[in-house]
């Protein structure tokens, strides 16, 4: 007798589960342990930077070092981001396992000496380095090898924010814009829920936000307040081209050193004297992570969700001292800068239309963040995995509308665009 095709397509989805429950679990176990003990490393750095501001001065020659020992011993680990994607497009040339390693300690010496970065760059990368030296050892084929890289791109992306569902549908979105692949949506997820879990294991908390602004409209029949969906709208469009500033200024001052400073040495080097230079103009509030500050005052993301949390401009200065950091070839992610200005942007915007502050800081710290990765999905499940669904209909407007009025410009040169936004 013959069996339902039903009852053999759900045993063979049953050994499919299992199989790549399997095969993340170690990388889930390793990435969420190393992203636990880069996350430790980096507030440790942080700290000791606070204690030691003359740091700063040494940022120069830290800056040489980083690049020194990528060009000395890292293979072709310094691709960072985009050889993880150009990986996942085509298998093959293999991502070196000793990139995890200097990512790390690249990236907790950038923050240490008061380079401004983030932190999202590193996990991707430790998450992708680890996935694929496991996928070797394991023999995996090309078509496997691909999902697996995925699934420690949403492992590192999940474990280092705390947003597993995020980190999974990050993974998907970012590979190509325009279109998104579901073959790998349960070893992503699996690895992703599985490395945060890691992660908080070990001890490692997340920064918490509150968004308690009153988003209604007063009509029960209406569950939007016109006027304030005008003012995102305007506000969004203001993200979407702070995204686009911020991936061309990056890939422009990237192209300029490398065309007008024969000696790649001294692109880091005077990449370090120019952030003291602007540390001294505009303050130290726009240096390392920015999340909190010494003393919980000034300027930092954090704050920016309070009513006077930022000044008008302080967008463009952590931007400009972001740019200038990882465009010289100091190490650490764009992600966590990228919230910072956002945040900080949509206080400003705020304040201008006497908007709800917390709301607009945290639809800017989405948005732009949406605009210039290309991923306005995965954004706004962040935003209701961080502050809560309630006004996830302005999370969503924020960062769909911040995607078109990005362009097709993104901070990852290797990301394909499948279908044009117009």
């Amino acid at each position: 007798m013959k069996k339902p095709k039903w009852s053999f397509d759900q045993i063979q989805i049953l050994r499919y589960l299992f199989r790549w429950f399997l095969l993340t679990l170690p990388v889930a176990l390793v990435v969420g342990s190393l992203v636990a003990l880069f996350l430790w490393l980096l507030d440790w750095a942080t700290e000791f930077r606070w204690e030691h501001e003359y740091l700063l001065y040494l940022l120069p020659l830290v800056g040489v070092l980083i690049v020194w020992a990528y060009r000395f011993k890292g293979k072709n680990s310094e691709a960072g981001n985009n050889l993880v994607l150009d990986e996942i497009h085509k298998p093959g040339g293999g991502i070196p396992a000793r990139m995890a390693p200097f990512v790390l300690v690249g990236t907790v010496l950038t923050h240490m000496f008061g380079g401004s970065a983030g932190r999202e760059g590193t996990a991707v990368q430790i998450g992708g380095s680890m996935a694929s030296y496991i996928g070797k050892k394991l023999k995996l084929t090309a078509d496997d090898m691909r999902i697996m890289l995925t699934a420690g791109v949403a492992a590192g992306f999940g474990a280092v924010f705390g947003t597993p569902l995020t980190g999974t549908i990050f993974a998907l979105e970012v590979i190509a814009i325009g279109r998104i692949k579901y073959d790998a949506l349960l070893p992503s997820f699996m690895a992703a829920f599985l490395a945060d879990i890691v992660c908080s294991a070990w001890g490692i908390t997340h920064t918490h936000y509150t968004v308690s602004a009153n988003s209604g409209s007063g009509y029960s029949f209406l569950h939007i307040d016109p006027v304030l969906i005008m003012y995102a709208v305007v506000a969004a469009i203001a993200f979407g081209l702070t995204s686009f500033l911020f991936a061309e200024s990056s890939h422009l001052i990237k192209k300029l050193s490398e065309k007008y400073i024969p000696q790649k040495y001294w692109i880091p080097f005077i990449g370090g004297l120019v952030v003291i230079g602007l540390s001294f103009i505009f303050g130290r509030d726009y240096l390392g992570i920015g999340v909190v500050t010494k003393d919980g005052l000034g300027v930092s993301l954090v704050n920016a969700f309070k009513e006077g949390g930022a000044d008008p401009f302080s967008w463009l200065w952590k931007l400009v001292f972001t740019v200038v950091t990882l465009s010289t070839g100091f190490k650490g992610g764009e992600v966590t800068p990228l919230f910072f200005i956002g945040a900080s942007l949509g206080n400003s915007i705020a304040m201008l239309f006497g908007a709800p502050v917390d709301l607009f800081a945290a639809m800017g710290f989405l948005a732009v963040f949406a605009g210039a990765t290309n991923t306005p999905l995965a954004c706004t499940m962040m935003g209701v995995e961080l502050f809560g669904g309630e006004h996830v209909i302005y999370y969503a407007l924020a960062c769909f509308v911040a995607y078109f009025f990005s362009g097709h410009s993104g901070i990852y040169s290797s990301q394909k665009i499948s279908v044009r936004k117009v």
